[in-house]
Parts: C-alpha cells; structure tokens; sequence
C-alpha cells in the first residue's frame, strides 16, 4: 500500500531537493543529528526514507545506513542520487532484516504514512541490538488532529478529535497523500509495550528560515522527536 505516494512521487521529489522542506532543514535536521552524533553509531537501518536524503547525511557522518521504502519510484530516485548506497524496496510492517541487525533504527516523519502502526513499531525494535536506539521524528499529534486555523476573535488553531485515530487527507504542491492521525498515548503505549525504555524527548522550535513560517512554528507544536533504548 502507498496511499498516494506513487502518484505524488515527482512531486515530493520536487518538493524536498537536496536540501528537505521547511521541518526538515529549519526544525529537525540540526537535533536529529546532534542525537545521532552523540550515540556513535555503525550502523543505521532508515525506515521510510523515501528519495534517500536523510540516508545520505547519516552516510556522511560515517554509519553504514540501508534506506527503505515502500514506493519505487523514490528507492529509484535514492539510487540515482546515490549509486553506492544502499536502498531497498520494503514496508516497514515487514522489514527483511534478521534480529538485531542495526544499532540504529530512524523513522523520520514515517510513522504518520504506516498504516498498521503496531507492526511497524515491532519490526523496527525486532531489529535493534539491545542498547541500540530507535530515533523518532513524527509530527505532533495536537498538529495532526488540527480543524485549521479560525480567524475570530483573533488567529487560533483549533484541534479536534484528538482521541479518534483516523486517517487524513494530506495536500500540498502537487503532494496527496493518506496520513494518519493518532494521539500520543497510542504511541506511547506501543513503544512502551516492546522492549523500549524513552531517553529523550522533544518538541523543537525552527531555526532560521523565513521569520513568517517561524512564528507559525513557534504558534503550535508541529514536530516532536522521540528516542527509545532497547533494552
């Protein structure tokens, strides 16, 4: 199942260049890799990781990285840009890899595109070494069950069915794709039902990047990261 992402391939890969979007390169890049920096990993398993970008930066701080995806028209597209790497055509609900096989697992905004969350989160523990790390960007789940914004009696972001999991229509520039919104506690309950203990957990602010879309970012939490230690 891609739920969209066959038909929204050109466009993502349009969409992200070299650099990534705005959550990417102004929110996420700079503390995902500060978390990765400090754990000394050798080897990293990217589960989603469409066009191979962030593959590509965990190769270049030194760890051997495979990269999955369950759309083949973006594995395509992280060969090209990368003929050496590795990257591979699988969900993350079935990961080909035996136990413990990587000291590093990243879902990098993946989990909002899995349908069965449940199994995801079990082969992506299935495959770490005990003391290895499963390192979570997801967006926030008061930013997923968001009504949009009301302008009356002044600019406020409305959240509703906070607690019902469902699935969302997501669209922008030339992107329609299925995700899902889920509160934190169902995925608090999973990691926290495998052998997974939480080490770190944040919500960062943007940094640098149009002064605009900053403010919008600092409005509402739209990111969070998460990193759990298998034990």
């Amino acid at each position: 199942m891609t739920n969209g992402w066959n038909e929204s391939a050109a466009a993502w890969i349009a969409v992200m260049g070299e650099d990534g979007d705005f959550s990417r390169k102004h929110v996420l890049d700079k503390p995902m890799m500060e978390r990765i920096r400090a754990g000394n990993f050798k080897s990293a398993l990217d589960v989603g990781c469409g066009e191979g970008r962030f593959s590509r930066m965990l190769k270049a701080a030194g760890i051997q990285t495979v990269g999955i995806d369950p759309t083949e028209i973006l594995i395509e597209e992280a060969r090209r840009r990368d003929p050496a790497g590795d990257y591979r055509l699988a969900a993350a609900e079935e990961l080909p890899f035996s136990d413990t096989a990587f000291d590093l697992v990243v879902s990098y905004l993946s989990l909002i595109d899995i349908p069965d969350a449940p199994k995801a989160i079990s082969e992506m523990s299935r495959v770490l070494i005990p003391g290895g790390r499963l390192l979570i960007a997801n967006l926030t789940s008061l930013g997923t069950a968001g009504d949009g914004w009301s302008d009356e009696p002044e600019p406020r972001f409305c959240i509703d069915r906070y607690l019902e999991i469902r699935e969302l229509l997501s669209e922008w520039k030339g992107i329609r794709v299925t995700n899902w919104h889920r509160p934190l506690s169902y995925y608090m309950k999973l990691l926290l039902s495998e052998d997974l203990v939480l080490r770190y957990f944040d919500e960062p602010p943007a940094h640098g990047g149009d002064p605009v879309t900053v403010a919008k970012y600092q409005r509402v939490p739209w990111l969070m990261m998460m990193e759990w230690e298998k034990v």
